[in-house]
């Protein structure tokens, strides 16, 4: 594919994805207050908001070898229609049992959308960090409009016609889908595509990465808020901060992208993990608004730079999706089983010590990652 043709697959491919996700972005903050229309308790609610972390991690390496056997536009076809039918699903059932199901098949959608969009970004290597950055930026389109046009949308429409709706603005990237070019990444049988292979020590920052954003942070930051503010206005900022998130991947990615490409993305990242740790600290110390702009700014550079630092390692006549399953893999793992954890350690120690814990694992992460790339320069 041509420079031209491989930057308009990225952007067709990453707004297909964008499009995808706005059921999964709304129904976080829609389950939670309306459980009883959808049948279930809050018990249900944490399960169910999960189940699609823990489906993804068990998922990656054989959604990677389907890839590679029929290609990435098949692939891309055969998760949105997924993607679409869970959609539909949260609004036309109820109960535990229909809810489960339609959020596994969510996160078979996911995995299945972002290798795609992963596997159509790196096809050109030249400029990996910008196409990787560009895509996060579209990605994260949907999720924003699906928050910010949420409330108003549930109020009108009801908590779960929305979603017969969103399903409806999701079939809207079929003929996007269809006019992917067909591509295939690599052999019939790659070496190994396993989901939690060994990990390497990038898939371990990010495996820290979702434990402390989506664990850490997630769980205790408006428990933080409300040592110091009034707890409607801490539930408010509570719930700004996190949607920051995805305003800081769509600014940030490429960005760091770019920034990647230019000075050496392991350069790039270096910097980007030791604020992400400055972040954390600063939270731990009190300074809680201003150590999580920090650190959700600078964790968008991860998400970015860490496929790119792979990808460069990795010869062009090499597929990498298996490498890039195996690292959002590990990702999930820490994102799904931050939470939990959390929860369980915020019953015996402060909140304020959690964020003091994730700078220094951070910090020892991403020292420990560049011994080994001046180790793997020397040899």
């Amino acid at each position: 594919m041509s420079a031209s043709t491989t930057w308009r697959t990225v952007i067709r491919s990453s707004s297909i994805l964008s499009l995808a996700l706005v059921g999964d972005a709304l129904i976080y903050a829609v389950l939670p207050v309306h459980a009883e229309t959808f049948g279930i308790n809050l018990i249900w609610v944490g399960v169910l908001l999960s189940a699609n972390r823990f489906a993804r991690v068990l998922a990656y390496g054989w959604i990677a070898r389907l890839g590679q056997r029929f290609g990435l536009r098949k692939l891309c076809i055969a998760a949105l229609l997924t993607a679409i039918v869970s959609t539909a699903m949260y609004g036309l059932t109820t109960g535990a049992a229909a809810l489960l199901v339609a959020r596994v098949l969510w996160g078979l959608a996911f995995a299945g959308l972002l290798l795609v969009t992963l596997g159509y970004a790196v096809h050109d290597r030249s400029r990996v960090g910008a196409r990787l950055g560009w895509s996060r930026t579209i990605i994260h389109v949907g999720p924003i409009v699906a928050l910010v046009a949420g409330a108003w949308l549930t109020g009108l429409l009801g908590p779960r016609t929305v979603f017969v709706w969103l399903a409806v603005l999701t079939a809207t990237a079929v003929p996007l889908a269809l006019s992917l070019p067909a591509d295939r990444t690599g052999s019939e049988a790659p070496t190994s595509t396993r989901s939690l292979g060994r990990p390497t020590r990038i898939d371990l920052l990010f495996a820290l990465q979702g434990f402390g954003v989506d664990g850490v942070f997630a769980v205790s930051i408006t428990l933080l808020l409300a040592q110091e503010l009034p707890l409607d206005l801490a539930v408010m900022s509570g719930a700004s901060l996190l949607a920051v998130r995805h305003v800081c991947d769509a600014v940030g990615a490429p960005l760091f992208g770019s920034g990647g490409d230019r000075y050496g993305a392991g350069r790039v990242l270096v910097v980007s993990m030791t604020c992400t740790a400055v972040g954390f600290l600063g939270i731990a110390s009190g300074f809680t608004i201003a150590g999580a702009l920090l650190m959700l700014v600078f964790r968008s550079a991860l998400t970015v730079l860490g496929p790119a630092v792979v990808v460069r390692q990795i010869p062009v006549t090499q597929p990498v999706i298996g490498d890039l399953a195996r690292m959002h893999a590990w990702r999930d793992v820490g994102a799904a089983v931050g939470p939990l954890a959390t929860g369980v350690l915020l019953t015996v120690t402060s909140p304020e010590l959690l964020h003091g814990v994730m700078a220094v694992l951070v910090t020892v992460g991403m020292l420990a990652w560049a011994h080994s790339q001046r180790r793997r320069a020397r040899a």
